[in-house]
């Protein structure tokens, strides 16, 4: 065998056990503070989206006389639409409120950090 291939295969290896260091700099502290202003936010808006679709679509089903048949269902998926549109408009604003919450909680030492970084 190659002796470098062997050199850089042990080395790549050792490297994997090779305890890394546990000091994280600040932009890697910036970065996570953004991630956990923003992630449950984007959360929150991904599924209780995808939920309301779902809502609307069943209602939609429903009232096409898709699932079912009958003047009663008719209206029951009328109805189910209706919910399911509200909740899809409710979904954007909510996110809204979410994020502005969680800027509020952790601004000061985004700015804080981020000051630091500029030199200001």
């Amino acid at each position: 065998m190659n002796q470098e291939y062997v050199k850089a295969t042990a080395e790549s290896i050792r490297q994997q056990y090779v305890e890394k260091p546990t000091e994280v700099s600040k932009l890697d502290q910036l970065k996570n503070l953004d991630r956990k202003v923003k992630k449950p936010a984007e959360i929150f808006a991904y599924t209780f989206g995808s939920c309301s679709t779902l809502v609307f679509g069943t209602g939609m089903c429903l009232a096409m006389q898709i699932l079912g048949e009958g003047a009663l269902l008719m209206g029951v998926g009328i109805g189910v639409g209706v919910l399911g549109m509200a909740l899809i408009a409710v979904t954007y604003p909510i996110y809204q409120k979410i994020l502005k919450k969680r800027k509020e909680k952790y601004g000061e030492e985004i700015l804080s950090l981020s000051s630091e970084l500029l030199n200001e």
